[in-house]
């Protein structure tokens, strides 16, 4: 169900960008990058209601990967945030191709687009 898909990826989606938020606020101390991703979580939206079709009890690929598992540093946070977030919003562009009542797939094209962006901006700002 398309639902399903996309109430999954908008909370990954969102997810992902938080965590790249809050390493940015506490420990970049970047406040306009900081805003930017603020902003895109703020942008990951759709209008309906999805909670009803969340099914967490027969998901059936909720365990983690041992790669997701393991993390050495900030940077190998963030790189696993802004791919999981890139993807996310792909989904969710793809599947409101079929369904546009849901929401405009454009919005999701733009948030994919602005994250690649933000993604140059903040690796050269975690080099400093």
């Amino acid at each position: 169900m398309i639902y399903r898909i996309i109430d999954a990826n908008l909370n990954r989606l969102r997810e992902g960008i938080r965590v790249i938020e809050d390493i940015t606020r506490y420990s970049l101390n970047n406040k306009t990058l900081c805003i930017k991703l603020k902003d895109l979580r703020h942008k990951a939206r759709i209008d309906t209601s999805l909670l009803h079709y969340r099914d967490i009890k027969n998901d059936v690929s909720k365990q983690s990967s041992s790669s997701e598992a393991k993390r050495v540093n900030l940077r190998d946070i963030s790189i696993a945030n802004f791919k999981r977030s890139q993807e996310s919003a792909r989904v969710i562009e793809e599947i409101l191709k079929l369904d546009s009542s849901l929401g405009d797939y454009q919005v999701f094209k733009n948030i994919r687009y602005e994250l690649y962006d933000i993604e140059i901006e903040y690796f050269k700002e975690l080099k400093k």
